[in-house]
């Protein structure tokens, strides 16, 4: 008797595909949508406000008295209407005045045979070479040697007076993370420990910052803990509207604060540029937006004593208020939701008692 053996058919294995499948595809979209967001969206904000700042309205203003100085003022409006508003001050002292009070961007003085381009780099480094660039041509025309006079300079420390600016950055990107982070631990927690630690983070947060800018690289010229508690509400205000968000936008959230706090937030801030040299969208939103109060506010403390912020610290209050009504919501929502899941559990075990009853 032979013995035949059984020779085993090998196994088809599928050749390996090219084109991955459809999950893949799904899955990659997904994950990806988020980082093409802030690709664009950051192009788009930093590139829209900052590649071409032009000035409109520039309040400066033109020395003297009479006819010949009205004149003049009138000349420089016909020549550029829409970038500047060009007015009279009868002396020196007056245009100094009210550049520190930053009703002027700029004044210029010709006295004698020398001219004078009065400027405060304090308020804005930018706006200062800006009103310099417009006046410098005057003066060359007229054969005149000029000074420059800044009124209100900046701090040695602080040479572009660009670091408050970059201070405020440093609070938007620890609030916006920090509210991510919490967002996800307090998450079953009740709204008075979500607010608690929001506060108590926002503290942290700014003092680091505050830290940073005073004592170890002199930013800040006095008036440290005024600036603290500013940057803490400005924080707060940021970490509510992110905790309160979260449960409404999930993994969305990280793009929808970056969308508010960095692309429309930094950009508009004045920072960089201020009002007078913005797009108009930039400019309008740098008429409430907080990043821009915080700035006023801080700038006022630091380079302009005794000149009133409380406007801007109202803007702040209602950005934090805006955040804690959105955390209300979103803590009301939740509170449903829980009660609708407990409903339907309760009432799916009461039928499947009923039916073991039967």
């Amino acid at each position: 008797m032979s013995a035949h053996r059984i020779t085993p058919v090998p196994a088809t294995v599928a050749p390996p595909r090219f084109w991955p499948p459809a999950d893949f595809w799904k899955a990659l979209g997904s994950h990806i949508l988020i980082p093409l967001f802030l690709a664009g969206g950051m192009a788009l904000a930093y590139l829209g406000a900052f590649h071409a700042p032009q000035p409109h309205d520039l309040p400066v203003a033109v020395v003297g008295q009479g006819p010949a100085a009205q004149v003049f003022a009138q000349t420089l409006n016909d020549k550029a209407p829409a970038e500047l508003d060009v007015t009279t001050v009868p002396t020196a002292a007056q245009a100094k005045r009210e550049i520190a009070d930053q009703k002027l961007a700029a004044a210029y003085e010709v006295s004698g045979d020398h001219a004078t381009i009065h400027v405060s780099t304090a308020a804005s480094e930018t706006q200062s070479s800006a009103a310099e660039k417009l006046f410098l041509p005057i003066a060359y025309q007229q054969h005149l040697p000029v000074t420059i006079d800044d009124v209100r300079p900046v701090p040695a420390d602080d040479g572009t007076g660009q670091g408050l600016f970059f201070l405020m950055v440093a609070l938007s990107v620890g609030g916006y993370s920090s509210a991510i982070a919490l967002a996800a631990v307090t998450a079953r927690r009740g709204i008075g420990w979500r607010i608690a630690v929001s506060a108590a983070t926002a503290l942290v947060v700014a003092g680091i910052g505050c830290v940073v800018a005073g004592p170890i690289f002199h930013v800040l010229n006095g008036n440290e803990w005024g600036i603290w508690l500013l940057a803490a509400l400005y924080t707060f205000g940021i970490i509510v509207i992110g905790v309160g968000l979260h449960p409404f936008l999930g993994r969305w959230t990280t793009p929808a604060l970056t969308l508010l706090f960095v692309m429309l937030n930094v950009t508009s801030c004045g920072g960089i540029f201020p009002q007078d040299l913005q797009p108009p969208f930039f400019a309008g939103l740098n008429t409430f937006w907080d990043g821009a109060a915080w700035l006023d506010a801080v700038r006022a403390l630091t380079y302009f004593p005794g000149r009133l912020f409380g406007f801007d610290g109202l803007k702040l209050a209602l950005w934090a208020t805006a955040g804690l009504g959105l955390m209300g919501v979103a803590h009301l929502l939740t509170v449903r939701r829980s009660r609708a899941a407990d409903d339907t559990r309760v009432a799916t075990a009461e039928e499947e008692a009923a039916l073991v009853a039967a």
